[in-house]
């Protein structure tokens, strides 16, 4: 199911990139170009941010750890 959800935002994303590909051409007037495209651009803009938020809600954030001094694992309390 996660897999239909990751292609339907690709395909809005894409739907979304021609429609601002093609709003130029369609023979509206200026005033509705203008309208147009900065709706269509600004809620592409709102569209990509979402999805980013959701992928790094998705991302397993784990913390690191280095092995900085792997030469003392060995040692134990009392010994030399």
């Amino acid at each position: 199911m996660k897999y239909n959800t990751v292609m339907r935002k690709a395909y809005i994303l894409l739907f979304f990139g021609i429609w601002i590909a093609v709003l130029p051409h369609l023979g509206f007037p200026y005033s509705w170009k203008n309208i147009l495209g900065t709706v269509s651009g600004l809620s592409l803009v709102f569209i990509s941010y979402i999805f980013l938020q959701e992928s790094k809600t998705r991302e397993v954030k784990e913390e690191k750890k280095f092995d900085n001094f792997s030469e003392n694992k060995f040692f134990k309390e009392g010994e030399v």
